[in-house]
């Protein structure tokens, strides 16, 4: 025998929890949205969303009548007690950001452990994600990596935070913004040298793109008109030849 998970809109509100919903939305293209994901929208009592405006739009494509609220990084920590108990009053909350799954470089962290903390359910409708998009389309192994998030927006903390990242064996994948990437490129030529890298911008769109190859060379390949849009970049890991050098350095060194 089956049983079917009542849908949020009937669900009574007679104290038995509701769920916490994380649902990925598409990062570009529309029709990579989830069967899974529109049902859990349109049957949830409540949509919080990085940008109202944004997600409206994004309903209103699917046809899709909802309640939203904001929950943006200036006020998640404070709305995040207010959307618990909703929850725990049998209502279900569906969270959403402007592009990809919530939580991951994106608001909705302090809500799941908001959520956690007060024993409710927290489930996760995945789906479209920038990060491993990037990975996958790199060329770059994918065995194992460190997702760091974005890049800190100041040169001299960038490239220490570069620096550190270099140091990692797996590959590394970040987040950039397209008015800082030609700064970031060149202080990937200093920090990455020849290691490989990809940059992927557009992920998904129509104009989808990924530039390979050292930092130099990403860098002398990406023109003008393509430093804009949302950019990932996927950095080639330290080698096992670069540590045997290292290595090999240092004992020359104290010899």
């Amino acid at each position: 025998m089956t049983h079917e998970r009542p849908s949020g809109r009937t669900h009574p509100l007679d104290g038995r929890p509701g769920t916490l919903f994380l649902v990925a939305t598409p990062i570009g293209n529309l029709e990579d949205v989830s069967a899974r994901a529109l049902r859990v929208l349109r049957e949830a009592n409540l949509v919080a969303a990085e940008d109202t405006r944004h997600t409206r739009r994004l309903l209103a494509h699917f046809g899709i009548a909802a309640q939203v609220v904001s929950l943006h990084e200036h006020n998640e920590r404070a709305r995040a007690a207010s959307l618990v108990e909703r929850v725990q009053a049998g209502e279900n909350v569906a969270l959403v950001t402007d592009a990809g799954s919530p939580g991951i470089a994106d608001p909705g962290y302090p809500v799941v452990r908001a959520a956690v903390a007060a024993g409710v359910r927290v489930e996760s409708i995945p789906g479209p994600s920038a990060v491993i998009a990037a990975l996958q389309v790199s060329g770059l192994p994918t065995d194992a990596f460190l997702f760091a998030g974005f890049l800190p927006p100041r040169g001299a903390a960038r490239r220490r935070r570069l620096e550190e990242l270099a140091l990692q064996r797996e590959t590394v994948v970040v987040f950039e913004s397209p008015h800082r990437i030609e700064a970031c490129l060149t202080d990937l030529e200093t920090v990455w040298a020849e290691r490989p890298i990809a940059l992927a911008r557009e992920l998904t769109k129509l104009h989808e793109q990924v530039l390979r190859g050292s930092a130099r060379e990403v860098r002398a390949a990406l023109r003008a008109e393509w430093k804009r849009g949302e950019m990932v970049l996927v950095l080639g890991g330290r080698t096992r030849a670069e540590r045997g050098r290292e290595r090999r350095a240092d004992s020359g060194a104290d010899a």
